[in-house]
């Protein structure tokens, strides 16, 4: 792992990469910790202490930014909701599956409408909580020096030019740096949530000496499940293929086996991501209208057992509508087709597109049961014990970091072979 880390920092161009990925992640914690102009910072701080459980799990997926009221309160969440809704919109819109078919050109057309969607979201949401936190349960108050009107409207832009900020930067790493920018916001803002997780976990217990036993158990039961959930990302159905032999010209083609890889995982973190953000948009809902039901039923599907049955149902959803998203069994067959190949034991056509659709229905179950559990069962864990490392150390988070990591590790690597270099994977 190190000398692959310090073989990449040999390459010139990897090296400017990930330096500049480096930097524009450091610039968001930064921005994290800006908060907006005109709040009252310690009274603010200490109303969010006491704050509601869905509030606390968006406070987590922006790194702590939002319980700072910071320019980056709003996070990557509108963004997350945006891509949600075009990726939906693939499949009841014409127009959009079009475009998702036409190859850049119309992938440039669904990140533009993207783009707009966040700004329309973080707009929503930047004046949602700012009348939340202006409502009797935080009780914000604003220096009366500047009209009210005025500050409303300045924290309100400052949201909205923070949620542009956050993405703009996510895609300067996917273009210029390594790995999915969005990806590694996520991951960044989970990970800056474990110190303080770790601190809190040990002071847990009025007995110091338990609150570290227990801190080392939990520190050691992640690193236990990592090489197993490193293994489920990486397992693969194969799928073999045969081409016949065939004469083109004086030469002889085909004649060779290869195979079909489909993976056992093949949404990666994309479900629980997708999951999460509709879990808890009740919460931001009630974040916006401030209404007392509504912050009832948004707590009730933050935690407790409804939390716990949507989130294995929309992890399992989601790993089958983005692996239909991503893999078309229609044009492989066609494809094996056109090429002169075939599976054995399998007719060509419709035979072999019914084959590789039960394949990959039998292997995407397992694979999003997978997941889903090791999402589900540390929050069970976290709602019976209270303690924040095993909040900061989830399931969904471990999935996410874990996910995100092989992912710029593939990207990573693949940079280093082509510069004849020994990768991560061996």
């Amino acid at each position: 792992m190190l000398s692959s880390i310090l073989d990449a920092l040999k390459v010139p161009e990897l090296r400017k990469k990930i330096l500049f990925t480096l930097a524009i992640l450091a610039l968001y914690r930064f921005g994290a910790y800006v908060p907006v102009p005109g709040i009252p910072f310690h009274e603010f701080a200490t109303a969010f202490s006491d704050t509601g459980v869905a509030m606390t799990m968006l406070d987590l997926f922006t790194g702590g930014a939002l319980s700072n009221f910071s320019v980056f309160s709003l996070g990557i969440m509108p963004y997350i909701t945006a891509s949600i809704i075009m990726q939906l919109m693939q499949g009841v819109i014409p127009a959009v599956g079009r475009w998702a078919r036409e190859g850049d050109a119309g992938r440039r057309k669904i990140t533009q409408v993207t783009r707009y969607l966040t700004l329309g979201l973080g707009l929503i949401n930047a004046i949602g909580y700012l009348l939340l936190f202006k409502s009797p349960a935080y009780g914000v108050v604003f220096s009366p020096e500047v009209p009210e009107i005025v500050t409303d409207l300045i924290i309100v832009f400052t949201l909205v030019a923070g949620t542009a900020f956050i993405m703009w930067m996510g895609e300067l790493i996917t273009q210029r740096g390594i790995g999915n920018g969005m990806s590694l916001i996520i991951f960044v803002s989970i990970v800056s949530r474990v110190p303080s997780a770790i601190f809190s976990s040990v002071n847990l217990t009025a007995d110091m000496g338990m609150g570290i036993a227990l801190t080392i158990l939990i520190v050691a039961v992640v690193l236990v499940c990592i090489p197993l959930i490193i293994f489920v990302e990486r397992a693969q159905r194969r799928i073999p293929v045969n081409y016949a032999k065939r004469v083109q010209g004086r030469k002889m083609m085909g004649g060779q086996s290869t195979y079909i890889p489909l993976k056992v995982n093949a949404a990666g973190v994309i479900p629980i991501i997708f999951a999460s953000c509709i879990i808890y948009f009740p919460a931001q809902l009630a974040a916006i209208f401030n209404v007392d039901w509504l912050t009832g039923f948004a707590d009730a599907v933050s935690t407790g057992w409804v939390n716990w049955i949507l989130t294995v149902l929309l992890i399992v959803f989601f790993a089958y509508f983005y692996t239909s998203m991503v893999f078309n069994p229609e044009e492989t067959a066609d494809n094996i087709r056109k090429q002169g190949g075939f599976i054995p034991g399998v007719r060509p056509g419709t035979a072999t597109v019914t084959y590789i659709k039960n394949v990959i229905n039998r292997v995407t179950l397992p694979g999003g049961l997978f997941i889903a559990c090791i999402a589900v069962i540390p929050t069970i864990i976290f709602f019976f014990t209270g303690n924040q490392l095993i909040q900061a150390f989830g399931g969904t988070s471990i999935l996410i970091m874990i996910g995100v990591a092989l992912d710029t590790m593939s990207k990573i690597e693949s940079q280093l072979k082509m510069h004849n270099y020994d990768g991560f994977f061996k």
